[in-house]
Formats: structure tokens, C-alpha cells, sequence
């Protein structure tokens, strides 16, 4: 007789390997992020640029990620989530590959268009997964997991970005993204495909559904302050204390442990009390990234801060996450393209701002200006309504 525990192994199994193989697909996608950032002033001196001006770059791939993110629902009636997804993580590795060899800053910008292609492509297929490849039931379980895939790629990836950029930064983007994207490439190749979707998830359309540009719009401002944030914290730590790459690459490593707990934490509450989450850890990374610019004390004062704030960003992306996939499940790879595009947007609105306040006022005006980012998140949840759709009630 097969007991109801005995039942369960199977749905148990799948929603293991589901999570374990999003999990992964993310990790590469936030490796290819975050590899420009403890290597950041070493590839500005070499580049001949300056550290502001070498920053941009993430403001290239953003734009690129933001706008492949935005037009990734038209195909969702024509390529199934895993094509959809193993296209994107190809796109990773052939991109990194140039950016490793880039003779000149031209070059390697124009490397960047092609990141930004496999991060939209990849981030915005791997959270419509969740979705498609899990029961109402799994949802938020999966969603949790699949969600340590970043950090996990800044607690391994950062500090090994930054241990081999100690020879040269041209050898952390094989380190990092190259291979972290071969890795994913490979257990995504283990799944069956998967049928197109139904619906072609136009994003007009999307946007066009109760609460969707409400939401969307407070994600842009969020990964806006978050982004700027990742962009020039390992500059921070370099120019403040005068840290070498390999040792910035390991400090924030550390300080991204917090997004694991961050993560896991607030699972509990974001079904039931995710616009609260969303308004009040904004609010609490407003104050956070404030003081991060305005007081660097020591490198374990910085470091104290910097984890602070990575632990309610650990949170706020769980909510914002697990709120956009109730806004329209039918057309879930638009929703996730528009969060991806929000994201994404948000490290070239996040990177601009961030380097103009930087050029301007130092990391004083840059964390105000961050701040000023985070509060602008709080405003689409505190206007009157709903600020996201019923959770449908399951049989």
C-alpha cells in the first residue's frame, strides 16, 4: 500500500530538481552582473577610463537585459521556458568569452549588448519556470530557492572574481559568468523540453492588467537603489580602504551571506502581508544605504552596513517576486519580463545616478541619491488600492 508520505517522493523530487536547476540558471545570470564589481578600478586603469566612466558598462548590459526582458513575452507561444532559457545562458558564455579578450573599452561595451541579451533572456525565463514548472501549491517553496541562485553567485563568484582578478580582471570573467554559465548550461540540458505557451505574452497587454504598472514601477525605482548600490560598493571598498581586489572580492562575498537568511526569512509572511514587506524594507534600505555612504568608519563598519542592507534586499526581491507571478498567471512569462526589465533598467538608471552623484559629491552624495531611489519604491504601494490581484484560491 503506498502511504500518502510514500505519494509525495515523486512531486518531492521534481520540486527539488526544479528548484535546484533555476537555482542555477539564476546563479549564472547574477554572475554575469556582478563580475565587473570587485575588478571595477582595475579594469578602469587598463581600460584607461575612469572608475565612473568604466561603471557605465553595467549601464550598457542593463539597457540591453531591460529592453530583450520587455519583448521576451512575444515568443512565449512560439519557444518553450527551456529553449528559451538555454538560448540565454549561450548568450552568457559567447559574451563573456569577448569580454575576457576585449582589446579596448569599445569592444568590451559592445560585449556588454550581448550579456544583457542572455541576463534578460535567462532571468526572465527562470522566474516564469517557477510558475510553469511547479503546482500553486510548490510556488513559493520553489520561488524561495530558485532565488539563492544571486546570491549564492556573490558568495562563491564575488570572491573568486576577485581572487583571479588579482592576475587580471580579464580572467574573472571566465571564472565567474563563463563558467558558471556552462555549469547551468549543462543540468538545464537534463530537463525534457517544454511546450510554447498558449498565450503570446504581449507586455502591452501585461501592463494593461490591475496593478501591474503599479507594481512594476516600484521594482524599477527598488533594483534602481539596489543596483547603483552593486555597482560601486567594491569601488567603495577599494578607494575608502584601499582593499585589493581579491580581498574586496571576499568582503563582499561575506556580506552577501545575509541574503540567504534575507530570503528564507520573509518566506513565511509574502503571501500574506507582501505589500507591507515591499513598503517596509524599502524604507529600512533608504536609512541603510544612507549611512553606508555617509560614515565608512573602518572596512568592518562598511561591511556591517553592507550586509544589513543586503539582508532587506534579500527580502524585498522575494516579495517583489512572488507578488508579480499573482498579477496575471496566464501571461507569466510577460510579467516576468516586465520585472526583468525593471531590474534591469534599474542597473542603467541605478548606474547613471550612481555615478552621477559619485562624480559630484562622492559615496556621501552617492548613498543619499540611493536613498532617494529606495523611498521613490515605497510610493506605487502606499497610493490607495490594491496593489496586487487575490491569490486564486486552490480546490
Amino acid at each position: 500500500m503506498t502511504t500518502p508520505d510514500d505519494a509525495s517522493i515523486p512531486d518531492q523530487a521534481s520540486r527539488r530538481a526544479v528548484a535546484a536547476t533555476l537555482l542555477l540558471c539564476l546563479a549564472a545570470s547574477q554572475a554575469a552582473i556582478l563580475v565587473l564589481t570587485p575588478v571595477l578600478p582595475a579594469l578602469a586603469s587598463d581600460l584607461e577610463v575612469s572608475t565612473a566612466t568604466a561603471g557605465q558598462l553595467r549601464t550598457v548590459s542593463g539597457l540591453s537585459a531591460g529592453v530583450t526582458a520587455l519583448f521576451a513575452g512575444l515568443l512565449a507561444s512560439r519557444v518553450g521556458l527551456r529553449e528559451l532559457l538555454g538560448v540565454g545562458l549561450a548568450a552568457l558564455v559567447v559574451s563573456s568569452a569577448i569580454s575576457a579578450v576585449a582589446p579596448d573599452f569599445v569592444v568590451i561595451a559592445l560585449a556588454q549588448l550581448g550579456v544583457g541579451m542572455g541576463v534578460g533572456l535567462s532571468y526572465t525565463a527562470a522566474i516564469a519556470a517557477v510558475a510553469d514548472w511547479t503546482t500553486p501549491g510548490d510556488r513559493s517553496k520553489v520561488l524561495a530557492v530558485a532565488l539563492l541562485g544571486p546570491p549564492i553567485a556573490w558568495i562563491v563568484g564575488m570572491p573568486l572574481a576577485g581572487f583571479v582578478g588579482e592576475a587580471s580582471w580579464r580572467f574573472a570573467w571566465i571564472a565567474a559568468p563563463l563558467a558558471f554559465s556552462l555549469v547551468a548550461f549543462a543540468v538545464l540540458a537534463r530537463r525534457p523540453s517544454t511546450p510554447p505557451a498558449r498565450t503570446q505574452a504581449d507586455f502591452r497587454a501585461v501592463l494593461a492588467y490591475p496593478g501591474v504598472v503599479r507594481w512594476s514601477t516600484g521594482e524599477l525605482f527598488a533594483y534602481s537603489a539596489w543596483a547603483g548600490t552593486l555597482v560601486f560598493i567594491g569601488a567603495l571598498f577599494v578607494e575608502s580602504y584601499g582593499l585589493s581586489s581579491g580581498e574586496t572580492g571576499l568582503v563582499l562575498g561575506a556580506g552577501a551571506l545575509v541574503l540567504i537568511p534575507g530570503n528564507l526569512l520573509f518566506r513565511r509572511w509574502v503571501d500574506d502581508h507582501g505589500r507591507a514587506l515591499l513598503v517596509a524594507l524599502a524604507l529600512g534600505a533608504a536609512v541603510t544605504v544612507a549611512v553606508l555612504g555617509a560614515f565608512r568608519v573602518s572596512t568592518w563598519f562598511s561591511l556591517a552596513v553592507f550586509s544589513v542592507l543586503a539582508f532587506l534586499a534579500g527580502g524585498r526581491t522575494l516579495a517583489g517576486a512572488a507578488t508579480g507571478l499573482d498579477l496575471a498567471p496566464e501571461l507569466v512569462l510577460g510579467v516576468t519580463g516586465i520585472r526583468t526589465a525593471a531590474l534591469q533598467l534599474g542597473y542603467f538608471l541605478g548606474a547613471a545616478v550612481g555615478g552621477l552623484a559619485l562624480a559630484a559629491g562622492g559615496y556621501r552624495a552617492l548613498g543619499l541619491a540611493l536613498s532617494a531611489l529606495f523611498v521613490g519604491a515605497t510610493v506605487p504601494h502606499l497610493l490607495p488600492g490594491a496593489a496586487r490581484n487575490p491569490r486564486p484560491q486552490l480546490p
